[in-house]
């Protein structure tokens, strides 16, 4: 057995294509760890130094931002990945065109932001942590160099720019700590982060296209209006994902106040911070499966149901143990004083296992072109979200918002895509990741 698993291992190591997305996906997943260890260990001292209700307050203003933030990436960024893998020779086109389109969209974002504060119930002070976060937007602009890196299945420089903006953030942020800074400090230190990130992108896209030449990169209409064409599904499924995600904290802020939303976002915090793994996993993996359909239909499949398995096992290897450690978790990581955090977490853990085949399913309805069939399963989680916690939060407070979270994913990432079939073998890939336990093979 040893010996037959050592000749796999070989077989693979002088597999070129294999060899390719696994040294891809291995950057990607070290540099989420490394996020995650050190975020997470920055983020919980931050929320530690403000407690629940400043922590509270700077967690809505977050959510109130990303609520609309689906708007400045009009849904690009899995569009252009797929052209640029279909035709690099379009680079620059693709490259100048999306950055112009995604800045216009950054400057839409704070259009919208400055009528939708009009029906809040905020104070001047909250507003203007929102705009100092909503700034941020603009800078994500650059990102576009990242859907190059993607499409080139050479995501280290992606990694180099981020590991460098992460260890900026985190000790700008520890300075604030030590220097007792208000709040405000915090959401421009936000804003400080995407900058850093935005000038990494910039050095090594620069540094690594020896035929770069910044007059190449035009805004080209006609691009644009086929790039919209196909992503504007994207574009409103982004939104309806955005409110499924952040509408819980923005509903509890105006339902029961910023100590409550720092309750939650604990919990949050941590049921969240792995969900990095199945988007690495699906970003690395997307141009393999793009190939995979131009070869043939079986090769497709066989490994879209290994993706789907995969994804099923890891939430559940997640959730299972959390569920009954989420008390003690909670009070190691916040104190005493985010007590509520645990019954949270023992709950919206859950979600994560139907948030990683929803992952999984966005890269299928982009494969597909599936882009409307898309829109509607999330439309319709985002609706369902929306509703529970309308019904949930007066009788359950936060516990309530959890449930709602959990059901609607399930909505969402497993049930709706039934009806609305994002690929027509979506039923039978589904269910089996599902069942797998133990039957299948």
């Amino acid at each position: 057995m040893i010996q037959n698993l050592t000749s796999k291992i070989q077989n693979l190591q002088q597999h070129s294509g294999f060899m390719k997305y696994f040294k891809n996906t291995s950057w990607l997943f070290g540099e989420k760890i490394l996020r995650m260890v050190v975020g997470l260990f920055v983020g919980i001292w931050v929320a530690r130094y403000l407690g629940p209700e400043q922590f509270g307050l700077f967690s809505y203003a977050q959510s109130f931002v990303g609520l609309f933030t689906a708007i400045a990436t009009l849904g690009l960024d899995g569009i252009v990945v797929r052209e640029l893998v279909k035709d690099e020779s379009r680079r620059d086109e693709l490259i100048g065109t999306a950055f112009y389109l995604k800045l216009i969209g950054a400057i839409a974002v704070l259009i919208v932001l400055a009528v939708a504060i009009q029906f809040t119930s905020n104070d001047h002070y909250t507003n203007i942590l929102v705009f100092i976060i909503a700034s941020a937007t603009i800078f994500q602009a650059f990102n576009v160099v990242d859907m190059y890196f993607q499409a080139k299945v050479l995501s280290k420089y992606v990694v180099y720019a981020n590991v460098i903006s992460l260890f900026v953030s985190s000790i700008v942020k520890v300075v604030l700590i030590l220097n007792d800074a208000p709040l405000i400090a915090f959401a421009w230190a936000t804003l400080f982060d995407s900058v850093v990130l935005a000038l990494g992108f910039i050095y090594y896209y620069v540094k690594n296209s020896s035929i770069f030449n910044i007059k190449n990169l035009i805004f080209k209409r006609e691009t644009a209006v086929s790039l919209l064409k196909d992503s504007w599904p994207l574009i409103l499924s982004g939104i309806v994902i955005s409110i499924y995600m952040k509408i819980d904290q923005v509903m509890i802020q105006e339902m029961m106040g910023s100590e409550a939303v720092g309750q939650y976002a604990a919990a949050v915090r941590i049921s969240e911070a792995w969900y990095f793994i199945p988007m690495v996993i699906a970003s690395s993996l997307f141009p393999a499966i793009i190939n995979a359909k131009k070869q043939s239909e079986e090769l497709y499949y066989a490994r879209l149901q290994k993706l789907y398995d995969l994804m099923v096992w890891m939430a559940i290897a997640i959730a299972l143990p959390m569920t009954f450690l989420s008390d003690w978790v909670v009070n190691l990581l916040y104190g005493e004083q985010y007590s509520e955090a645990g019954s949270v977490l023992m709950i919206h853990i859950w979600a994560g296992v139907f948030v990683a085949l929803g992952v999984v399913t966005g890269k299928v309805v982009i494969v597909n072109n599936k882009q409307l069939n898309g829109m509607y399963c999330t439309g319709i989680g985002a609706t369902s979200n929306v509703l529970l916690n309308f019904l949930l939060i007066p009788k359950y407070g936060i516990q309530g918002a959890a449930v709602a979270t959990m059901l609607s994913q399930i909505i969402s990432g497993f049930v709706i895509p039934f009806w609305f079939k994002v690929d027509k073998r979506y039923p039978m890939i589904a269910l089996k990741s599902l069942i797998l336990l133990g039957v299948k093979k």
